[in-house]
């Protein structure tokens, strides 16, 4: 399985588990993302709002933002992250993309800490979008991105995830592996529980399931929803 953004390990250092292109423009371009994206836009827009502010965590490569803010022109969409060269692309995106003018940011943003710090700021959000992050990140993110969530989404405000989960102790074959080679890379990855890992730390941050949505792959569309 391959992951459509670039993520930070334990040691600091940005690492993509693919190769990506860059255009003239500085826009990067991920095979996975190209893959995904259809997929997951029709299940945003059954679940999500598609009229208000969007942040998006750990927006990678930008992709995803442009294409779910043009298939969805009700939408404000914050970029967000922690690595340099991805903030570089969602910028060049945020001025070249069909919906340029729909897109803001990015916001230096590091979910496992305690005040999001601009993007806080600019709260109440009405919906928090995160596509592959929580898995190819310390377990610390996790539980900052549904803390953060319960802050800073309005009343009713919906938080999606995208990714592989395991599902109450149960894990797909692939999943297994692909988890295991997140483990032998940074021992602070690794493939998370729905119901054990995640759920609990939502409740706590004021958030309740909304939605679960299988995708390909073993994939997984989950969405809290605050209130």
């Amino acid at each position: 399985m391959s992951e459509d953004q670039d993520d930070i390990g334990s040691s600091g250092k940005s690492v993509a588990l693919e190769q990506r292109n860059t255009g003239e423009d500085g826009r990067r371009f991920s095979p996975s993302a190209a893959r995904n994206r259809q997929p997951i836009a029709e299940v945003f827009a059954e679940v999500m709002p598609l009229e208000g502010r969007i942040l998006e965590i750990a927006s990678g490569t930008g992709e995803h933002g442009a294409f779910l803010a043009a298939q969805c022109p009700g939408l404000e969409w914050l970029y967000s992250d922690v690595d340099r060269i991805s903030m570089d692309s969602q910028r060049a995106w945020a001025e070249y993309a069909e919906a340029a003018s729909r897109l803001s940011g990015p916001v230096r943003l590091d979910a496992s800490e305690d005040h999001w710090s601009e993007a806080e700021e600019g709260a109440p959000y009405d919906g928090i979008f995160n596509a592959n992050m929580i898995h190819i990140a310390p377990f610390a993110a996790a539980q900052g991105l549904l803390k953060g969530a319960g802050r800073v989404l309005r009343d009713g405000g919906k938080l999606f995830l995208y990714g592989p989960f395991a599902r109450d102790g149960q894990i797909a074959e692939s999943n297994a592996r692909f988890s295991d080679d997140l483990k032998r890379r940074d021992p602070e990855w690794g493939v998370r529980d729905l119901e054990r890992d995640l759920m609990p730390m939502a409740g706590e941050a004021g958030l309740v399931l909304d939605a679960i949505v299988e995708m390909p792959a073993n994939n997984l569309c989950v969405v809290f929803r605050k209130g």
